[in-house]
C-alpha cells in the first residue's frame, strides 16, 4: 500500500478535517472574538488554542473543566474562552497580538483544525487642520486677501490615506505604505467660501474625519498682523508729531504776539 493511500485512509478513519484559514483585521484597543463556529454545546470536546511562531498554548478547555490560560505575561487578563462554544475573545488587543492563532477541536471522531491570521492596525489619529504659515509670509497683493492655504496633517501613521472632500466630492488624496513621521495634504480656499470641507484619514477598517471651519482657521497670519500693528503705531506717531508741531507753532506765535504788545506798551 502506498504512503499517500495510507494517509487518505487514515484521514477518512479518524475524521481529520483540512486546515481552515481565516483573516481577521481589528483596530488596536478593540476586542475581537475568534469563533470556533461550533453550534452545539460542547460535551466531551477538548478545545485548544495556540499562538505565534512557537505554536505555544494560550488557552484550553476540556470536559467542562474551568478554562486554562497560559502565557499570561503576554495576554494578562485579556483572554476569555466561551464555555459552550470554545470561542476565544481577546480584549484591549495590542499590536503585539498580531499573528497566527491555531484552533484544535479534539473529538472522539477526530480533530478539527482552524487557523486565524490576525492583523492589529494602529488606532488612527485625528487629522489636524492648520493654516500654512509659509504661504502667509510669501503671499502678497489681492491673493493674500482672498485666498487661504490650509494643511491637513497626521503624525506617525502607516498604511493610511489622507483625503480632502468638498461635500461628498473627493478633491485630493495622498497615501503612505511604510511608516511615516508626518503626512500632510494642502487645500486652497476662498475666505468667503461657504462650502463644507472635511479632511479624512482612513485605513482598511476605519476612518476619522475632521471638519473645516474656514472662519476659525483662516485668521490673519502672525507676520501680517505684526505689520498691521506696526503701521498703526507709525500712523499714530505721525499724527502725534503733526499735532505737536501745530501746538508748538501756535505757542510760538502767541509768545511773539505777547512780546510785541509788551514792547508797544513800554514805548508809549
Amino acid at each position: 500500500m502506498s504512503v499517500c493511500r495510507f494517509i487518505l485512509i487514515f484521514i477518512f478513519m479518524w475524521g481529520v478535517d483540512a486546515d481552515e484559514v481565516k483573516s481577521v483585521s481589528v483596530t488596536e484597543g478593540d476586542s475581537v472574538t475568534l469563533s470556533t463556529d461550533v453550534t452545539e454545546t460542547l460535551t466531551d470536546d477538548q478545545i485548544l488554542w495556540r499562538f505565534g511562531p512557537k505554536n505555544a498554548r494560550i488557552a484550553e478547555i476540556y470536559h467542562w473543566n474551568p478554562p486554562i490560560y497560559d502565557n499570561i505575561e503576554i495576554f494578562r487578563d485579556r483572554l476569555k474562552l466561551e464555555n459552550e462554544t470554545g470561542s476565544l475573545r481577546i480584549t484591549n488587543i495590542r499590536i503585539t497580538d498580531s499573528g497566527v492563532y491555531k484552533l484544535h477541536i479534539i473529538r472522539s471522531t477526530g480533530t478539527l483544525y482552524k487557523t486565524f491570521t490576525v492583523f492589529v492596525n494602529p488606532r488612527l489619529p485625528d487629522p489636524v487642520i492648520i493654516r500654512n504659515s509659509s504661504q502667509c509670509s510669501s503671499s502678497s497683493g489681492r491673493s493674500s486677501v482672498s485666498k487661504c492655504v490650509l494643511l491637513c496633517s497626521v503624525m506617525n501613521v502607516t498604511h493610511v490615506s489622507l483625503s480632502w472632500y468638498k461635500g461628498n466630492s473627493l478633491l485630493s488624496n495622498i497615501s503612505v505604505s511604510d511608516h511615516n513621521i508626518k503626512l500632510s495634504l494642502p487645500l486652497e480656499v476662498e475666505y468667503q467660501d461657504t462650502n463644507t470641507y472635511r479632511c479624512v484619514i482612513n485605513n482598511t477598517i476605519s476612518n476619522h474625519t475632521q471638519h473645516l471651519n474656514i472662519t476659525d482657521v483662516c485668521q490673519p497670519c502672525s507676520g501680517l498682523t505684526f505689520i498691521h500693528k506696526l503701521g498703526m503705531c507709525c500712523a499714530a506717531l505721525g499724527t502725534l508729531k503733526i499735532v505737536s508741531t501745530l501746538l508748538i507753532i501756535c505757542f510760538c506765535r502767541k509768545h511773539r504776539l505777547n512780546e510785541r504788545e509788551h514792547t508797544q506798551s513800554v514805548s508809549k
